[in-house]
This record gives C-alpha cells, structure tokens and sequence, in this order.
C-alpha cells in the first residue's frame, strides 16, 4: 500500500521504537510485504535465511532483527520481533473498521445501483453506477466496485488473507490485512465466490472479467480484462492472470507464479508453474494440451509394448 504522503523513517521508527541504521530523513512513501516490494517501500525480514534477499530487494527500507551491513540507498529499522512491528504499521494505515449496520454510513453507492435486502456493505467501501448486488453478498470494508459490476447472492469479497506466519513454538501468528479489493467495470461474479483482500497491495479484478460459482480468489491476486473463470476454480496468493484468460472448471492455480494473455486452461488441471500465453494447456501438473495428447497416446500403448517385451 501507498502512504497518502511520505513518511520519515525516523517518524515510522518512533510508531514502532525500533532502531535507524541509516538515514532517518529519508522518506518513507509505502508499506508492502516482500513479494510486492518497491523503491521506497517498507518491508520486514525475521529469518536469517531470508535476509539476503529482502537486502537485495527493492524495498527502501526494511524492519530487521540483526544489526547488518546496510546496503548502499537503503535504511534499516531493527528491531526485536519485525513481524509485529510490521503488523502494528499495517493496523494504523488500514485499521479494522466494524460497521454497525447492514448499509454503513460512510459507504458511497452510486446513480442506479440497487442493492437486494440482506447484502452487506462495510465501511468505506465505494461501488460504481447500475451495480447489482443480490441478497446475502457481503462487501467487506475499503473495497472498491466499479460500474456495471454484478455480485450474485453469498459471495464474499474483502475478507482477510489467509496470511500466517509460524512461530518458533509452532503456532501461527495472523498478518494483518492492509490491502484492499478492487473489481473494474462490468465485471460478473457467481454466487457463493469468496475474493480475499490483499495482505498489503489490492487484490485486483479486470474490466470485463466473468467469474463463475464457487470460485475462490486468494490475496494480491491480479486478474486481467476479459478472463472466465469457470465454477470452482482456486486461485492462491500474489498470482498474476493476464487478459482473457480462460480457467474452465475446477483448475487449481498455485501462489506466485503467472499466466500469460490469452492462455486456455482445461478442467479440473493444476498449475504449479508459470504459464506462457495463447497457449492451451491439461493435466496435472498443467502442460500444453499437444503434448498431454501425445503422452496419453504412448500411455494407451503400454500394455501392448510390454506383451511384445515379456515375449523377446
């Protein structure tokens, strides 16, 4: 996320009584957990195995449990325990905002919009012109709907990531959620969908986008324009999905991988890797559809290979 204005680290050292190495002066201008780090952003690092690469990183500064050398136009807060420290930083620019109604107060709802008795509409949370949101569809706080958007009964879009980290005696610390939600125009969502807002940049639908019953959308997921997403498709985490993609029934996409524009994915496949685009793929793990045709034609040849091997 993006502060609405630059930060001094030493202001951000104060919030968290954590220690400067570097310049104190320099301007802090977002906060952003590692996969989503830019130039000027802060992130944390607590394991010694991944200090290297959030020091080489591209986040600016960086909250950090050991006194290091600091790189050349970066500067260090240490501290303690950099997961808490950074979850505090996370609550004070997004805090938790508990609405006491079905329709909250500071929600904006624009020109020809109609909302269907029992939705819920968080605070702060902006929807466009002529939207339709059907009955039992829950809007979390601070997300964003453009025009033309459709929301079906039961589906649900901002909740929290599902974002953890494990602790030394095992038990699992919860992240707090700074991101938001964003659908552009004339997106459809199914009923019974859930979209998880982002742990610290937004969860993005694009313009024109389809999306099926029963699809969930983890956290940081960036969808293109004009994709469909066929019922119960599963995306994870901080992946990237391109323009007009196609996802048919019940594919399962792994965190922090990409596809490209225009890639076709077949039911019930499972991508663990990176896909190219204007390609169509099958299978598990997913592979282009041609070569998933030739190795099932070898597979069907099996049995009459091995009777001509057990005769030699």
């Amino acid at each position: 996320m993006k502060f609405k204005e630059p930060i001094a680290a030493k202001q951000i050292a104060q919030w968290i009584n954590a220690e400067i190495i570097g310049d104190e002066n320099a301007l802090v201008a977002g906060l952003n957990e590692i996969h989503n780090v830019q130039a000027g952003d802060i992130t944390f690092v607590d394991h010694e195995k991944y200090y290297d690469f959030t020091l080489k990183s591209s986040a600016t500064f960086i909250i950090i449990n050991k006194k290091v050398e600091v790189p050349v136009g970066k500067t260090l807060l240490f501290h303690i325990n950099p997961f808490e420290a950074y979850n505090l930083l996370a609550q004070k620019f997004m805090p938790v905002l508990r609405a006491t109604r079905s329709i909250a107060t500071s929600s904006s709802i624009g020109e020809g919009t109609f909302i269907y008795p029992n939705a819920f509409i968080g605070e702060q949370v902006k929807i466009g012109e002529n939207c339709v949101i059907h009955p039992n569809a829950t809007l979390y706080a601070y997300t964003e709907i453009g025009d033309r958007v459709i929301i079906h009964a039961n589906t649900t879009i901002g909740s929290d990531a599902f974002y953890y980290k494990k602790q030394s005696d095992k038990h699992y610390d919860k992240m707090h959620s700074a991101g938001r939600v964003v659908i552009a125009n004339d997106v459809e969502i199914g009923a019974g969908c859930t979209i998880d807002a982002g742990v610290s940049s937004d969860t993005h639908i694009g313009r024109g986008t389809k999306i099926d019953d029963q699809v969930h959308i983890g956290h940081d997921v960036h969808i293109g324009e004009d994709c469909i997403l066929a019922a119960q498709v599963g995306i994870a985490g901080n992946t990237k999905i391109g323009n007009r993609v196609t996802l048919y029934g019940k594919v399962a996409v792994n965190k922090n991988i990409e596809i490209g524009d225009d890639a076709v994915v077949m039911a019930t496949s499972a991508v663990p890797n990176s896909l190219e685009g204007r390609k169509t793929y099958i299978g598990y793990p997913a592979v282009e559809a041609r070569a998933f045709a030739r190795q099932v034609a070898v597979i069907k040849k099996l049995p009459e290979l091995w009777e001509k091997l057990k005769n030699l």
